[in-house]
């Protein structure tokens, strides 16, 4: 009870702090910002922009990543489309980032698909990587080539930015570095329908290993195939994966989200992969999970749908983890910025979530209470119109609501927040009382999305208790 109640006054001063002098009368909390030509402008005054910089227009700009020591201020950003590929950007003077490096796929005019909307960078063995993946289309270039692995760590020297490794197997959406609890770097990623979780050894792949480092599979048995509305049946696949050490079981969790809803497993052996739990939400079938992530203890799951009018939903992963229900079928907590809308991705930092939330930017969301999550900031990155977003590769611009904060970025060391906008480009800002992250300080393993590459994962709490809400 007492450590309890202790971790709860720590939440409560910490978000007290955070919140201060946040909520200034323009505009006030619970209302909407005004309108203009139907998009969102401003945003609250807890709220400050420090960087912009335009990445081409619409849907030329994607996924972003962030490195994460102060000694190498780079961002990488996904080029989708045709321009295919990613540019590096020095944000050294966050008030003045700098295109530094563009890569795009040789021949990108003869390449038809998405392109890749994501990447993220790692560190194995004092060298540093990026991992971009790629998506294109049947019967076009490169339909087959998953992900190209480049070496980074001459930056800022781009001369020496070079490629070291491919993966082939199909359109992969996402991709993962993890630091296993084994001292292995393990890439999570999601190849395309009914290919499940694919997972690499890093050092293997770069090695030259010749199954490209593949390790291991999880999901086509755990996802069923499912029936939309309208009668089309759905293979199984993921979009999104979340890895975190569980220092209360000791042991390796990846989190998958895609057909059907959410799913949990113990990846502690890599290649021999076991499943926890599920989730899906009000007792039905989600035609679709997107994005999950987990406290840093793994009491609560927060998820994406990207479907309209589908809020952020909060899990109780308890019965999965503790009590060994197989599905859990109710979130405990749901968040949206505007009912109209939906939100792309985010990044948790317990008890804060960082949302790109399309037509609604960036969004700041209290999770002190996570029965009860509360907008505590937010900047429209975007100002469009609603529905004229995204509408598929032969109608780029269409009706749907996904346009604007695709994707966003935590830097646990400063507390700077990258967000990248499909329309606007990359933005980089700051959020009175935010100055850095760490679990410490809220009585909670260090645990999030930024991986600890030299140290591995934190297990000095793996004695204590799950919080409780």
């Amino acid at each position: 009870m007492t450590h309890h109640s202790s971790r709860r006054r720590a939440v409560a001063a910490a978000v007290a702090m955070f919140a201060v002098s946040s909520f200034a009368p323009s505009p006030a909390y619970g209302q909407r910002a005004p309108l203009a030509s139907d998009g969102k402008f401003g945003g609250s005054p807890n709220v400050h922009v420090l960087g912009h910089i335009e990445m081409g227009g619409f849907f030329r700009v994607g996924g972003m990543d962030m490195e994460s020591e102060p000694s190498r201020p780079y961002m990488y950003a996904t080029r989708i489309l045709d321009e295919a590929g990613f540019s590096i950007v020095n944000i050294a003077d966050p008030r003045k980032p700098k295109v530094i490096f563009d890569w795009r796929i040789p021949n990108v005019e003869q390449h038809s698909g998405v392109g890749g909307e994501a990447g993220k960078y790692f560190k194995l063995k004092g060298r540093y990587y990026y991992a971009k993946c790629l998506q294109f289309e049947a019967n076009t270039p490169d339909y087959d080539l998953s992900m190209i692995v480049f070496d980074v760590t001459g930056l800022p020297d781009v001369s020496k930015v070079k490629e070291v490794a491919r993966v082939h197997g199909g359109p992969t959406t996402h991709v993962f570095p993890y630091k296993h609890s084994d001292g292995r770097v393990i890439l999570f990623s999601t190849p395309g329908p009914s290919q499940g979780v694919n997972i690499y050894d890093a050092e293997k792949l770069i090695a030259g290993d010749a199954k490209e480092g593949l390790i291991g599979h999880v999901g086509s048995a755990s996802a069923q195939p499912t029936r939309a509305p309208d009668g089309t049946v759905r293979n199984p696949s993921f979009h999104d994966t979340y890895a975190a050490y569980d220092p209360a079981k000791q042991r390796d969790v990846l989190f998958g989200a895609g057909t059907g809803g959410f799913y949990v497993w113990d990846v502690s052996r890599p290649e021999e992969a076991k499943l926890l739990t599920s989730l899906t939400a009000g007792g039905g079938v989600i035609v679709g999970g997107h994005t999950i992530q987990a406290s840093p203890d793994q009491r609560y799951a927060v998820t994406e749908v990207e479907k309209a009018y589908f809020p952020v939903m909060v899990f109780d992963l308890q019965p999965g983890l503790e009590q060994n229900v197989p599905l859990i079928g109710t979130p405990v907590g749901a968040w949206t910025a505007d009912w109209r809308d939906l939100s792309h991705d985010s990044d948790l930092r317990w008890p804060y979530l960082f949302v790109a939330a399309y037509e609604d930017g960036f969004q700041v969301v209290s999770l002190a209470d996570p029965k009860d999550p509360r907008t505590v900031g937010w900047y429209y990155t975007c100002e469009c119109a609603h529905n004229t977003g995204y509408g598929g590769i032969r109608n780029v611009r269409g009706t749907s609501a996904m346009n604007g904060a695709g994707d966003v970025h935590v830097r646990n060391y400063d507390g700077l927040i990258a967000v990248s906008d499909y329309t606007s480009g990359l933005w980089l800002f700051k959020v009175d009382g935010f100055d850095g992250w760490n679990g410490a300080k809220y009585r909670l393993p260090n645990i999030s999305s930024e991986q600890d590459w030299d140290g591995g994962p934190a297990r000095g709490t793996a004695t204590k208790p799950r919080s409780t809400p």
